[in-house]
């Protein structure tokens, strides 16, 4: 009995948000599920408000047998505080302590990390240099060298050409606007300048667009699901604190 306690006791509850929707499972601490992979929508234009409310209401589910919480964001973060939301709403996320909101709700300690940090330590193999693409709502990057996270660039806002940044020519809204065809081109062009820029040793691709890839991609190159990326929620808990990885502990 004890030791099925203690087990319960290092589960994790794994938050994975998205500019569409938010998703969470309640993992161990082998990254395996122990329940169902739930998900609501993302309100339009959604707040800190509205992702701490539809946290809460998303976990109602679940028991109480987990004694960690890790987040994805789909931004930049820093020590648990979001500095930018590019898909959320406009001028509210500015420096909000969502690890510390979250925190408290839920009574836990929080990790608060990129969401293409979260599925890159989810889905890689830990050989060499592995790069993460999610291409959803927007166009989201993870490095990592050996399974280790490395500090987080906004690499999706790097200008591509003139008037646009990498959100803006991959991400859903072109998507939406030209079509698979052109889509798939600009996703090959996208390959083709990190595998000149990066020279790495395997590629993946995940988010809920990378279904739409209709050519053949080199044998370095993978793709993955929001299922396989929301695991990244425990193997976070077992890396030390240091770059953007914060733990934030809920406040007397």
């Amino acid at each position: 009995m004890a030791a099925q306690k203690k087990a319960e006791n290092n589960n994790i509850l794994s938050i994975d948000i998205g500019g569409t929707s938010i998703k969470t499972v309640l993992l161990d601490e082998g990254g395996n599920m122990l329940t169902e992979y739930l998900k609501s929508k993302t309100p339009p234009e959604a707040t800190p408000k509205d992702i701490v409310t539809g946290i809460v209401e998303l976990i109602k589910p679940f028991p109480d047998n987990y004694n960690r919480v890790s987040i994805g964001f789909p931004g930049y973060v820093k020590n648990g505080i979001v500095k930018t939301a590019p898909n959320l709403a406009k001028n509210k996320w500015t420096d909000v302590d969502l690890a510390q909101r979250v925190a408290n709700e839920l009574g836990k300690p929080v990790r608060l990390v990129n969401d293409a940090d979260q599925q890159g330590l989810g889905v890689v193999a830990g050989k060499g240099f592995e790069i993460v693409f999610t291409v959803g709502t927007g166009f989201g990057t993870a490095l990592l060298f050996d399974g280790e996270l490395l500090p987080h660039l906004e690499l999706a806002h790097f200008p591509i050409n003139k008037e646009e940044d990498y959100d803006d020519y991959i991400g859903n809204k072109a998507f939406e606007k030209i079509g698979t065809e052109r889509w798939n081109k600009r996703l090959k062009k996208v390959i083709e300048i990190y595998k000149t820029v990066f020279n790495y040793d395997t590629l993946y691709i995940g988010g809920g667009n990378s279904k739409q890839i209709d050519f053949k991609l080199e044998s370095n190159i993978k793709i993955v699901t929001n299922r396989d990326g929301i695991k990244g929620g425990a193997k976070l808990w077992k890396l030390a604190d240091k770059y953007n990885i914060f733990t934030v502990e809920p406040e007397k």
